[in-house]
């Protein structure tokens, strides 16, 4: 794994970075994740080989640092990403969030502006007040989770065959992951949707299958927004269909 200071925190990010000659894609994982997990199989299917692909595992989860000052918003996430990815000094960018991952994503680049010119998310945070999990983790008091809550958590994902996510959580420091699930509840300024529908660039949102119907799928089409539905897949789309969540992005990516 390749490692980026993050100076402000005298904390280390890693990420693995797959070379390419086109457009560069930044995968940002869902919460509790982590993209040297989520992310590999996407990223080495045939249609993304050519582009440079990478995949981070955000402060406080997978190979990252777990510092204990940081705050583990998702604009706190934002933030460093947006230096992360100056750091590049390249001119255009495509960015995949996924779940938590695309609220960030979407700060990030209402942050970045004209740099990205594809945003893509899938099944992403867009409103204030999480979802079923981040909720569930909100509703312990923070001592509370970080004492007994977390490994309640990781005993119940592997007691319901949600193995997966209950193997990253073991790799995700308990505090951080409150903290963001406290953060999509809560929010700050704007919502994700108001951003999103802010902003210019080429912007598509997935869906599992199984995860319809929903609201959003035509209040977005009527955004401008292009929306796609990954088949055989529920809300873990990169695990569930990795071959056709990769082929979907490619197809979402205008390269001007």
């Amino acid at each position: 794994m390749k490692e980026y200071l993050i100076d402000s925190q005298g904390a280390t990010l890693r990420y693995h970075e797959f070379e390419g000659e086109d457009m560069p894609i930044l995968f940002i994982h869902g919460l509790g994740c982590s993209s040297s997990f989520e992310f590999p199989q996407v990223a080495s299917c045939s249609h993304l080989q050519n582009h440079r692909r990478i995949l981070v595992d955000l402060l406080g989860s997978g190979y990252s640092d777990h510092p204990e000052s940081f705050s583990y918003t998702v604009d706190a996430h934002a933030q460093y990403l947006e230096k992360f990815v100056k750091s590049f000094d390249l001119p255009k960018w495509s960015i995949y969030g996924h779940s938590m991952g695309g609220a960030i994503a979407i700060d990030l680049a209402y942050r970045l502006g004209t740099l990205v010119q594809n945003l893509m998310l899938g099944e992403a945070n867009l409103d204030f007040g999480g979802g079923f999990f981040s909720q569930k983790i909100a509703s312990y008091e923070s001592l509370d989770y970080v004492e007994y809550g977390h490994s309640q958590m990781i005993q119940q994902n592997l007691e319901n065959a949600n193995s997966q996510w209950a193997t990253t959580l073991q790799h995700t420091k308990p505090q951080a992951l409150y903290q963001q699930a406290q953060s999509l509840i809560k929010g700050h300024g704007m919502s994700w949707r108001e951003k999103l529908t802010s902003l210019c660039c080429n912007r598509s949102f997935v869906f599992g299958e199984y995860s319809l119907p929903d609201p959003d799928f035509d209040v977005l089409k009527q955004e401008g927004i292009t929306v796609d539905v990954l088949p055989s897949s529920g809300h873990s789309l990169s695990c569930d269909n990795p071959e056709g969540l990769a082929k979907i992005l490619k197809k979402n990516m205008q390269i001007l």
